[in-house]
């Protein structure tokens, strides 16, 4: 069994009752906090470094802060016969004292109070007869005596089996997955250490695969996913009949399509607990996709109990279990459950994230705080009965003053939140979009059994009922034709579609608006016009984005041009935001502008370029373009260029229109 302990009261008091039990109760006692504490110390930010270790007791300092999943992942390295103290605030006060963790995930300037998320977690708690509770001026509450049969760590009866298995594998690419503790790691080690020919390792980081290691012995032959990919490929590793991939879901996806055909026999293990913030996604987004895979799993808990209290209350407290796929016979209704419901009637709430958190691909504790206490969340679900069915997750967005909005638009700031509305600013071009008041929908899922009936678009439209005084609707998805069919479905219109793919997914960034205002649809007005108008010179830099627009013959520099040009000239305007007037720049300047038409007519890789022009690096490339973009600017018209000049200067002024 390893063990909770909670000790809760005055920041000096707690202090001193962990220190205590680091006294008088000999092991590892690693300290994760943001101060160190003990010898062993592990800041919050970099727990995962622990990833593939094993520790015995620790402390996890929740005195100004609670980041969710630095616990869930300090909880997967402790040993059977481990304590955790958890040190927190005074009980009463807690849940409204500002949460430092919020910084990272409520999109604020300032800390916030979490009593959602506080309030649930003391219930818990409270009902926990495992959990022991040491507060201030009371007497603690010890656990109650355990009622489960005696732990046998030798039990590795299933891990074994599988371990057969795999030294019999025909060539392909096998998956194992499962819950911290299961072993895995080790099977990993084992099988390289048992296989007669030569396996190779690879791992996120090298730091995490202690536990593989120890079981591989002398057959520990590890190199970095990077490292190996940039490999000229006469110079890799010969003679490998085994790639194994320790934490698979942690690297992205992209880069694991390549691995796994780099060698005969792939073996990728991974958490499905979503704390690496892929786990569950992974075996939706990546696994289905590979041809003739093999899954396997481990359930069988090697390193604590399976009746561990520990790991159970980790489980509830994170919601880590998956939602279950359930046929109902009952009309669809739609509610819309309000955030303070977490603390008194959690469990649609509670259904939402579970089924949100099994359908996307990354997904993990930061989520469910966000949910939980950050501003401006929205929700909505599709019931059956009292079986939620599809969710949805809307967040506000917008309302920037218009100073701040043309910062943005200009590159000079990018203040935390409204993800869609400052993207439109800063990449559109739209320093509008980020001043209207807007919804973005975060995420969406439906079950399996009521996916293609429409229960998705129903779900949106509903809360569009419900969005009085916005502009319009926004979301951000990777691109794929089959996920835009859906979109323009719901009345979706595209804005933007990024140049650059998503580490996780592979996928290029669309951003699409569903206008509910007059100022919303001049705003999607605007946004399709300027993508039509660019799309001859997007394309070259999108893969796999196949969209047609209305041919657009007008290629002079129009007023949106000249401002788009200014800003890249003068501010801070990306490369990537510009493509469009810069390629009609080309077409319309006076004089030779090389280093732009290398990376936009002739289609040469940013490093090529840097090569051929005997620049120091990809800074001193953007900052050659930039001038560039001047030198046309001014030679065009010199007055007109030195008008957006100056209001440039003034950027942060309403004036830049």
């Amino acid at each position: 069994m390893r063990r909770l302990m909670v000790i809760s009261g005055e920041a000096e008091w707690c202090q001193q009752q962990a220190q205590q039990w680091l006294s008088l109760l000999p092991g590892d006692w690693l300290w994760l906090g943001d101060a160190p504490q003990s010898p062993l110390h592990c800041a919050p930010e970099a727990v995962r470094t622990l990833l593939g270790q094993e520790f015995l007791h620790a402390v996890f300092d929740a005195r100004h802060g609670f980041n969710a999943e630095a616990l869930a992942v300090l909880a997967g390295t402790l040993k059977a016969g481990s304590w955790l103290l958890m040190l927190v605030p005074e009980w009463a006060g807690w849940p409204t004292q500002p949460d430092k963790d919020s910084l990272r995930w409520g999109d604020t300037a300032t800390p916030l109070a979490t009593p959602n998320f506080v309030s649930r977690l003391q219930k818990l708690l409270l009902a926990d007869p495992q959990a022991a509770r040491f507060c201030q001026h009371q007497a603690p509450v010890l656990p109650a005596p355990p009622f489960a049969p005696d732990w046998q760590p030798d039990d590795d009866g299933q891990q074994q089996a599988l371990l057969e298995q795999l030294l019999m594998a025909k060539p392909g690419i096998y998956v194992v997955t499962a819950p911290r503790g299961r072993g895995k790691s080790a099977l990993a080690g084992l099988l390289a250490a048992r296989w007669p020919g030569r396996a190779l390792i690879s791992a996120p980081a090298k730091a995490a695969t202690d536990v593989l290691a120890t079981y591989a012995g002398d057959a520990f032959d590890f190199i970095a996913p990077d490292r190996l990919l940039a490999l000229d490929p006469a110079a890799r590793p010969r003679d490998v009949d085994w790639l194994l991939i320790d934490e698979a879901a942690a690297i992205p996806a992209p880069m694991l399509e390549q691995l796994v055909r780099l060698f005969p026999r792939t073996l990728l293990t991974t958490t499905l607990q979503g704390y690496e913030g892929t786990g569950r996604g992974f075996m939706l987004k990546f696994c289905d996709s590979l041809p003739n895979a093999t899954l396997c799993r481990l359930d069988q808990p090697l390193r604590w109990s399976a009746h561990d209290p520990l790991e159970q209350f980790i489980d509830r407290a994170l919601l880590f279990s998956e939602a279950e796929p359930e046929i109902v016979s009952a009309p669809v209704r739609f509610c819309f459950p309000q955030q303070a419901e977490w603390q008194e009637n959690p469990a649609v709430l509670e259904a939402i994230y579970q089924l949100l958190a099994s359908a996307h691909y990354r997904t993990s504790p930061i989520d469910l705080r966000r949910m939980m206490d950050a501003p401006g969340m929205r929700f909505s679900a599709a019931l059956q009965a009292d079986k939620v069915q599809g969710a949805l997750w809307l967040v506000e967005e917008g309302g920037l003053t218009a100073e701040l909005a043309q910062a943005v638009w200009a590159g000079l700031r990018r203040p935390a939140g409204n993800l869609v509305a400052q993207s439109l600013a800063a990449h559109g071009g739209w320093p509008e979009a980020a001043q209207m008041r807007s919804r973005r929908i975060s995420r969406i899922a439906i079950m399996p059994a009521l996916r293609r009936q429409g229960v998705g678009r129903e779900m949106v439209r509903h809360s569009v009922s419900q969005a009085e005084g916005l502009d319009f609707f926004s979301v951000s998805f990777g691109y794929t034709p089959s996920l835009w069919r859906f979109w323009q479905a719901c009345g979706f219109r595209l804005a933007r579609v990024g140049t650059r793919t998503e580490a996780s997914s592979g996928c290029h960034t669309a951003m699409a608006i569903l206008p509910l205002s007059e100022r919303g649809r001049a705003l999607a007005d605007r946004a399709e016009r300027r993508l039509a108008r660019d799309w001859r010179w997007l394309r070259p830099f999108l893969h796999d984005v196949d969209l047609t627009f209305p041919n657009v013959e007008a290629t002079g520099l129009d007023e949106d041009d000249w401002r788009e040009l200014a800003g890249f000239a003068w501010a801070q305007r990306s490369f990537e935001a510009a493509i469009g007037a810069l390629g009609r720049l080309l077409e319309n300047a006076p004089q030779p502008l090389p280093l732009l038409q290398g990376a936009l007519t002739e289609g040469l890789a940013q490093a090529e370029l840097v090569k051929l022009s005997g620049l120091s690096g990809r800074k001193a490339l953007l900052n050659g373009w930039r001038q560039e973009a001047e030198r046309a600017l001014t030679a065009l018209d010199n007055e007109r260029a030195e008008t957006w000049r100056l209001k440039i200067m003034k950027t942060g002024q309403s004036d830049i229109n």
